[in-house]
């Protein structure tokens, strides 16, 4: 009997830097390390077993803790990854990237991705150079999931510990915890068993091929900021500032479902009427849907929808390469 060999699939490894890349002085120490210490060529060696589920190739594309993430290097990264989709020879596509701003570039990179290719971002809570390691076993999961048929069409989502989390929903729940990673409105949507992607379900909004946004030739982003209401609210001249230096939107991180603090929130209509911004409601909670009263829809405000501040304003800067229609805007955070 003939048996027939299935190829093992070609995958690229976009290196951007990380705790999966970092350095510390001693085997025992998760704090205190330098991210994005180490190349790419470095995490490989620690995962010779990639070698038999995967042709790897990789590019450096940055090596940075990615609390400095910027445009550029999302400019960068986007033009690649679009580059790569058409590219015959890949098959899955994984990216390297720090925690701290991992749920932000994976729902920048689901926005304005153009292809069916797995786009699987992967990290580590603690650096290269630890013990307790789980960057190793977390770029294997990684590898495994891009490489998997299972995960065409899926948008971009992220593997940690152990399992697989949709772009727009992940988001960062503890300082340290290897166990941070969660999606409080819709949980993950699959797991990895040793090298195997188990699917339990599937995204529901539009992403990646399904989006208007197309960033092919931009070469920079709309300015938008996030402010923060409390007790005693004196955001206003955050918001000043941010108006000051050229914001085109604000995304406000609201008390319970997006309250906000009335000494912020009369500036903010004023800005509003004078059209000279758009503002988009969110919540600090961390998680559930923002409601937003047809006074406020009449005076310009946005909801967020369930995104929470840091997507809110990943998704308005988007919108503000297409509109400035607070109304087309809503509907977008409604759809994507």
């Amino acid at each position: 009997m003939l048996t027939v060999l299935s190829a093992k699939p070609n995958i690229m490894i976009l290196a951007t830097g990380g705790t999966i890349a970092g350095q510390a002085s001693s085997a025992n120490a998760t704090t205190g390390y330098k991210a994005g210490a180490l190349g790419v060529d470095v995490l490989l060696k620690a995962v010779p077993e990639l070698k038999n589920i995967a042709n790897i190739s990789t590019e450096q594309i940055a090596n940075i803790d990615s609390s400095n993430m910027n445009d550029e290097i999302w400019l960068k990264l986007a033009k690649k990854v679009n580059q790569l989709m058409n590219n015959g020879n890949i098959d899955g596509i994984v990216i390297t990237h720090g925690t701290d701003t991992m749920e932000e570039t994976a729902y920048f990179l689901n926005l304005v991705t153009k292809g069916s290719k797995p786009v699987v971002l992967v990290g580590a809570m603690r650096p290269a150079t630890a013990t307790s390691a789980d960057g190793p076993k977390n770029l294997y999961n990684a590898v495994a999931l891009a490489g998997s048929k299972n995960a065409l069409n899926r948008g971009v989502m992220v593997a940690m510990n152990d399992k697989i989390y949709a772009a727009r929903d992940v988001t960062k729940t503890h300082t340290l915890n290897v166990e941070t990673f969660k999606a409080s409105n819709a949980g993950e949507i699959g797991y990895i068993v040793d090298g195997k992607a188990i699917f339990n379900h599937t995204v529901t909004k539009e992403h990646t091929r399904n989006t208007p946004f197309d960033v092919s030739s931009i070469i920079s982003l709309p300015k938008v900021d996030i402010i923060y209401t409390y007790s005693n609210d004196g955001s206003q001249v955050a918001s000043e500032a941010f108006v000051k230096a050229g914001a085109k939107g604000l995304v406000v991180a609201g008390s319970g479902a997006g309250s906000i603090h009335e000494n912020s929130k009369n500036y903010l209509i004023k800005l509003l009427k004078e059209k000279k911004i758009l503002v988009v409601k969110s919540s600090r909670v961390g998680s559930g849907l923002v409601p937003i009263s047809k006074e406020e829809l009449n005076q310009g405000f946005i909801s967020a929808n369930d995104l929470n501040p840091q997507k809110a304003r990943v998704l308005l800067m988007l919108a503000l390469t297409k509109t400035k229609d607070p109304r087309q805007i809503a509907k977008y955070f409604e759809y994507y």
